[in-house]
């Protein structure tokens, strides 16, 4: 006999291998305007979301605020694309002091039917210290813009997904345990993507592209084209910044060349050669990696949270999705 969630993860993968690929040609990120109609993004509904997770408390992992937004994230995704569609990977992890920590990613997907495919993704666990923060540098951080912002934006994605599907399929990966790691040192950072990219629930998955959302919520944030994002998917970055000044969000998505950041992106490039792009704040002109002021910081919470911001980012998603694939 096996349990219900076996049966679910044995039903997700014999519905999801429908939709692996294998091809990485560069005719894949072609892009080109459809004349499709493009479902309105609601950033009160983004903005909602991230207040949600927010209200938890930290999310850091074994936290209490961890496991009931793990609970909260696979209710409301299980919502929006149904129960079979929605697979929670869970692993374990040692953590600095000997302890294990309990890890899930959290995968949804959409038009299921489509073989097509394209992936979107954050984190959804924040930081279990403050280390920028001179007042606080040992306790959690609430992450609403780190970690909080990104998911925001992808439940409203999956809201719309829901009520109307594009023509391509469409996979959702909130990634576990990203800002674990210390500073000096990788090793215990992304530890859910590369979790998920050496033990793909799917064989051979390969969608045309992945988009990664880091940090996308905060008050007069700015995007440049972050510089690994431009190495390994440039027809991507472009497409989505030329859409962002078409609807003249400029002034967020800054048509400069960024810093090169290490982040959730670059494993899923290095690993399964999914050219993934990371849409990240970060500061253009300094040649020091440069984050908000709030950043690894106790000020990293829902004061900072802009709906203008989460607007643009979500209409410059819906407008790809929807109407240039």
């Amino acid at each position: 006999m096996i349990g219900l969630s076996t049966k679910r993860f044995i039903y997700f993968l014999a519905l999801i291998t429908l939709f692996a690929c294998g091809s990485e040609d560069p005719e894949r990120l072609n892009f080109s305007e459809k004349g499709n109609e493009v479902p309105v993004f609601n950033a009160d509904s983004a903005y909602s979301f991230v207040e949600k997770q927010v209200s938890f408390g930290p999310r850091n992992p074994n936290s209490e605020g961890h496991r009931l937004t793990k609970d909260y994230l696979l209710d409301k995704l299980r919502s929006y694309a149904g129960a079979r569609s929605v697979f929670a990977q869970e692993f374990t992890e040692q953590g600095y002091e000997g302890d294990t920590l309990r890890l899930t990613n959290i995968i949804a997907a959409f038009n299921t039917q489509s073989s097509d495919r394209i992936m979107l993704c954050a984190h959804w666990d924040t930081r279990p210290r403050a280390d920028e923060d001179s007042l606080n540098p040992e306790k959690p951080i609430l992450g609403a813009d780190d970690g909080g912002s990104g998911v925001g934006v992808l439940l409203e994605m999956a809201r719309l997904l829901s009520r109307e599907l594009p023509e391509i399929g469409v996979d959702i990966v909130l990634f576990d345990g990203e800002d674990y790691g210390k500073k000096g040192s990788l090793d215990k950072y992304f530890l859910g993507s590369r979790y998920w990219a050496n033990n793909p629930p799917v064989k051979n998955y390969s969608p045309r592209f992945g988009i990664l959302l880091d940090m996308v919520g905060g008050v007069d944030a700015q995007f440049p084209k972050e510089k690994y994002s431009l190495r390994y998917a440039p027809a991507l970055v472009n497409e989505i910044w030329s859409i962002a000044e078409e609807k003249n969000y400029s002034q967020y998505f800054l048509d400069q060349q960024g810093s090169a950041i290490s982040d959730d992106h670059v494993v899923i490039n290095r690993i399964l050669n999914i050219p993934t792009i990371d849409i990240i704040r970060h500061r253009p002109d300094t040649e020091d990696i440069t984050f908000a002021p709030y950043w690894h910081t106790r000020n990293d919470n829902m004061d900072i949270i802009s709906r203008e911001t989460l607007q643009a980012v979500g209409d410059v998603l819906a407008e790809l999705i929807y109407n240039r694939i």
